[in-house]
C-alpha cells in the first residue's frame, strides 16, 4: 500500500452504518455536488429532513447506507439502492459513493466502496451497478480499482448548467 493511502487509513477511525443523526453531515457533503457539479443530476439542494428520509428509505428495503469518519466527522457516505422497480431487475443494486470537497484522492473511497460492497454480499444482490457522469477520472478509477468494469456509455442523456452530459455505466458481480 502506498504511503498516502497508508496514512488515510489510519485517519478513518471508522465505517459504520449511517443514522439519522448523519442526515445533516450527509447533506452537507452531497448539496455541493447539487449546486457546483454534474456529478450528480439533481438541480435542488436535498434538505436535512429528506436526506434523513432517503437514508431511512434505502435502509428499509435492506439496504447498507455507510458513513466514513475520519476524527469523528463525516467524511463520505455511499449506499446501495434498487436499481429498477421492474421485477426482473431485483437483484441488481445501483450504487453511489461521495466524499467531502477536499477528501478526494486521499485513499478514503476505496475502503468505504469495498465496505458497501462487502455488505452487499449479505444479500440478494448479484449485480452492482454504477453510473458516473462523465468526464470523472476520478471516479472511474475508484470504480474499476474496487471491481467494476465499464459496459458502456450513454452519450447526452443529462442536461445541467446548460451543457450535455454523458454517463458511464460500470457493473460489478456481487458473488
Amino acid at each position: 500500500m502506498n504511503p498516502a493511502c497508508a496514512s488515510a487509513l489510519h485517519n478513518v477511525s471508522m465505517i459504520r452504518d449511517a443514522s439519522p443523526d448523519d442526515a445533516a453531515a450527509i447533506a452537507a457533503i452531497y448539496n455541493p455536488y447539487v449546486r457546483d457539479t454534474v456529478i450528480t443530476f439533481e438541480y435542488d439542494e436535498v434538505a436535512v429532513e429528506d436526506m434523513g428520509a432517503r437514508i431511512a428509505k434505502v435502509q428499509s428495503q435492506g439496504f447498507p447506507w455507510l458513513v466514513s469518519l475520519e476524527a469523528d466527522a463525516v467524511v463520505g457516505f455511499a449506499y446501495a439502492a434498487p436499481y429498477r422497480p421492474r421485477a426482473a431487475y431485483l437483484h441488481s443494486v445501483e450504487t453511489t459513493i461521495y466524499l467531502a470537497q477536499g477528501h478526494g484522492g486521499r485513499g478514503l473511497g476505496r475502503p468505504l466502496y469495498t465496505a458497501l460492497l462487502e455488505r452487499l454480499e449479505s444479500t440478494d444482490a448479484h449485480s452492482a451497478i454504477s453510473l458516473v457522469a462523465l468526464p470523472n477520472e476520478a471516479s472511474i478509477g475508484l470504480h474499476r480499482a474496487v471491481g467494476f468494469r465499464d459496459v458502456g456509455v450513454l452519450t447526452e442523456v443529462g442536461r445541467k448548467f446548460d451543457r450535455w452530459i454523458d454517463v458511464a455505466y460500470l457493473q460489478r458481480p456481487i458473488p
